[in-house]
């Protein structure tokens, strides 16, 4: 009776000690590589209803918006210029970089003219 009790003690004690122990996980970034790619580009607050704090360049890819880095939304002119501006016309771009953690690192981003 008393092995049973030691063993059942040892064994209590081994999965006690097991189950407060919990394997290292890794933090991996999801990215994606994005090499020449026709987007859409615009203000992401005004056009593609993303949530911010202001007016953020923003480019669609496969349907989804991103916030860029690397870039701001004047670099390609005034954002609210009524014609041509992010905050009131959707664009075309031609884009390189990649999406991490859900924004994405323009490495180059080339407006496309559209002849409208």
């Amino acid at each position: 009776m008393k092995a049973l009790i030691i063993a059942l003690f040892v064994t209590f004690a081994g999965l006690s000690a097991s189950a407060q122990t919990k394997p290292q996980q890794k933090t991996t970034k999801q990215q994606t590589v994005i090499k020449d790619k026709v987007v859409e580009i615009a203000c992401g607050e005004c056009k593609f209803k993303m949530e911010g704090k202001s007016c953020d360049l923003a480019v669609r890819i496969d349907s989804k918006p991103y916030f860029v880095d690397g870039k701001k939304i004047d670099d390609f002119g005034d954002a609210h210029d009524e014609k041509h501006g992010f905050c009131n016309v959707i664009s075309k771009a031609k884009v390189t970089g990649e999406i991490v953690n859900n924004r994405f690192n323009a490495k180059s981003i080339a407006l496309i003219n559209d002849k409208n």
